[in-house]
């Protein structure tokens, strides 16, 4: 098979199953080697956390590049198009190279069908190789690479990179990686390698025992918010490393112990970049998808937020910004994987909620929320109807918020704004 357009690409990776009857990374390891194994061959940062894994990426990226690095950033999901999930210097995958790397990739897969039959990858295992082999082929410097869900047994830990992050623990993804927040921690160490610098964010001292042992038994040295490096948020940030001090711009919902990461963890790879550049390279980083602002007067706001830790920041943010004259208007819809009940349970009474649903098979329809969810707020199956008639209820004091998946974000992007929310060069 040979891929003749980016659509082709795209249409095939969402045509193939999403896991493997067997949890591990061989199918991963042996498509990569295939390759030459790409993944060896780019200096790597791996970043993975219940919320903020993220935002990580994206400061991290910008440093690096502001440091005159080559950087690739490989991430998830993505908000406007497929390509924002692989990037080179913050600029998203041109189409024909998609096509390109795609093929490179599809070659290998045939004649590793032609030994076994049985050989195949699933749809993250095919877009990890494809940003591997990307990086490789760009020569990339530095790529920051975001994990998928986990840690030791996502697709993306097949690399030994020059540090390890983990931003938070918290209860995500507890059907996959847990139950117990005790197993997504387990999971979650699986990126600290031997040897190698790990810096671990806001982390819950119920489960930090078990990120220091691992990191104990691989000799990795522990860099750890609170301890070796702080962040104080006031009216700015002010952030505190060995002999570095940086004061950053406060900005809406973002969380300071991002940016600390971050910046932590660029510190380990002793890139020369003087402190004024890392705080503009910071400042200037934008987060699609997250507390994204469509409209101002009335506030429309777009945020994935899709778990409860992230959720709470969400509202209790948006609740006190709001006025006092106005109403918090919310479109809702989650996956179904989600802690349904915990997170509505965070709305406050007054505030007008619609629940809908959008075209993904694990996003909730009607019945998969929770009855007493179902009672209380009203359900559009059609999100753009939904959205539509929301943005008409609302006065200038009101605020809209779109939330609750990546996918809604999304697809209420295309509504806004179709030209270019799929446009390419």
């Amino acid at each position: 098979m040979k891929f003749l357009t980016a659509h082709d690409v795209i249409k095939h990776l969402y045509s193939l199953p999403h896991l493997h009857p067997k949890n591990d990374l061989s199918f991963i390891k042996r498509i990569l080697s295939s390759l030459g194994d790409p993944q060896n061959k780019v200096k790597t940062i791996h970043v993975t956390g219940t919320n903020g894994k993220g935002s990580t990426s994206y400061y991290l990226s910008n440093l690096l590049q502001k440091a005159g690095q080559k950087t690739g950033l490989f991430v998830s999901p993505y908000v406007r198009e497929f390509n924002e999930r692989i990037q080179l210097n913050g600029q998203d995958i041109p189409n024909s190279d998609l096509v390109k790397v795609a093929n490179i990739v599809e070659s290998k897969i045939e004649l590793l069908q032609k030994d076994d039959p049985n050989f195949a990858l699933v749809t993250f295992e095919y877009e990890t190789a494809l940003a591997f082999e990307y990086f490789y082929l760009n020569r990339c410097d530095y790529a920051v690479i975001e994990v998928g869900i986990g840690g030791q047994h996502d697709k993306t830990n097949v690399i030994c990179p020059e540090v390890s992050v983990i931003t938070t623990i918290g209860l995500d993804h507890e059907k996959i990686i847990g139950p117990t927040i005790e197993d997504i921690a387990h999971e979650k160490s699986g990126i600290i390698k031997s040897k190698k610098p790990v810096v671990l964010g806001n982390v819950p001292q119920t489960v930090l025992p078990i990120l220091l042992k691992k990191a104990n038994e691989t000799k990795s040295s522990v860099y750890l918010l609170g301890r070796d490096y702080t962040v104080e948020t006031t009216k700015n940030i002010q952030y505190c490393f060995k002999n570095h001090q940086i004061v950053f711009a406060k900005r809406p919902l973002v969380e300071s112990y991002d940016i600390a990461i971050a910046v932590t963890a660029f510190y380990l790879l002793h890139l020369p970049l003087e402190e004024k550049m890392i705080e503009k390279a910071i400042d200037q980083t934008n987060i699609p998808g997250r507390y994204q602002i469509i409209s101002k007067a009335p506030k429309i706001v777009l945020d994935g937020a899709h778990n409860i830790q992230a959720m709470n920041n969400l509202l209790s943010f948006l609740h006190q910004v709001k006025n006092k004259d106005g109403r918090l208007y919310c479109l809702v819809t989650m996956m179904k994987d989600k802690d349904l009940k915990q997170v509505f349970d965070l709305f406050e009474d007054q505030d007008k909620v619609t629940l809908t649903t959008v075209p993904y098979p694990r996003a909730t329809k009607l019945n998969d929320f929770p009855a007493e969810v179902r009672e209380k707020y009203a359900y559009d199956a059609n999100y753009c109807h939904a959205y539509q008639n929301l943005k008409n209820k609302l006065s200038k004091n009101d605020i809209l918020l779109v939330t609750g998946s990546f996918y809604l974000v999304s697809a209420i992007l295309q509504v806004e704004d179709p030209i270019n929310a799929s446009a390419r060069d």
